[in-house]
């Protein structure tokens, strides 16, 4: 059985994983000036801080009506026997409900709510595209994801807080608060939802090295199959010590490095990392 799989841009995959497993993604839309643009197609991350420190703005997200949804569909599964599409969180954007009723009127299209973001959602890709390839029902690889949609776990750390505050994220006094502290907030993704979790104090690079300790160590729930080293625009230096920090507490079998698309680089902004992994099935 030939399964097509599909997902929301904001998977943040990298094109070599697209490409090896033929992934097609379905682009988020992204508005700045009323003008709507496509994620990764017509806008990308550097457009979007321009944008931001030319306006003062910043962009914003619409989620694609359950007719987009259905046209995508319809043109993406080709010659394949059924599509298997995975979704932004429904906690964080009305994606999923608008592409679970387009999928409704197709006997061959399922949606599975990744209940993440970035490559969190990422994970459950690539899950999704190795039962495909071993020929698995659709059916099966759907109940196998969503049982695995709870065991990931995805958060990041923010540099600077600035973004949040122009999205209404935080207030005035909670953003003068983190720059006179120096706070770095971990945002982890709970129940399908962003919530600030952890906050680091001290240079980035410091920050990021005890945020990757703290993520990994004492720990025996870790599925070391697969991480994801994920950012938004971060020098060469940080991304290689985030790395070396990873390698040298816990061995997965592999690491991939990928940039945050537009929807995530909106929202937090520049020299945002996070490492997104699963936990073991019980």
């Amino acid at each position: 059985m030939k399964i097509r799989i599909t997902a929301d841009s904001t998977c943040d995959l990298s094109k070599e994983l697209i490409a090896q497993h033929g992934i097609v993604l379905f682009p988020m839309t992204i508005i700045c000036d009323n003008v709507a643009h496509q994620d990764g197609v017509d806008i990308f991350e550097q457009d979007l801080y321009d944008y931001a420190a030319r306006t003062g703005k910043l962009a914003g997200t619409a989620a694609s009506n359950p007719t987009e949804y259905g046209e995508f569909f319809d043109r993406t599964i080709g010659d394949a026997d059924a599509l298997i599409h995975v979704s932004l969180s429904s906690g964080i954007s009305s994606c999923t409900q608008n592409a679970k009723i387009a999928a409704a009127e197709r006997e061959n299209v399922f949606v599975v709510d990744s209940q993440n973001l970035s490559t969190g959602s990422g994970h459950i890709v690539l899950d999704a595209c190795e039962m495909a390839e071993e020929g698995r029902d659709p059916r099966e690889i759907c109940a196998v994801l969503e049982e695995t949609v709870g065991r990931v776990e995805a958060s990041f750390v923010i540099d600077t807080l600035k973004y949040l505050h122009k999205g209404g994220r935080c207030s005035t006094l909670e953003l003068l608060g983190a720059n006179l502290l120096n706070f770095k907030p971990c945002i982890e993704v709970r129940g399908g939802k962003m919530e600030v979790g952890r906050k680091y104090r001290g240079a980035y690079l410091n920050v990021i090295r005890k945020y990757v300790v703290d993520r990994l160590t004492g720990r025996g729930d870790i599925d070391y199959s697969r991480l994801f080293i994920t950012h938004t625009t971060t020098p060469r230096e940080i991304c290689d010590a985030v790395r070396e920090t990873v390698e040298s507490i816990a061995k997965f079998d592999r690491i991939y490095e990928t940039d945050a698309g537009p929807t995530i680089a909106c929202h937090c902004g520049p020299c945002t990392l996070g490492i997104l992994f699963k936990r073991k099935a019980n």
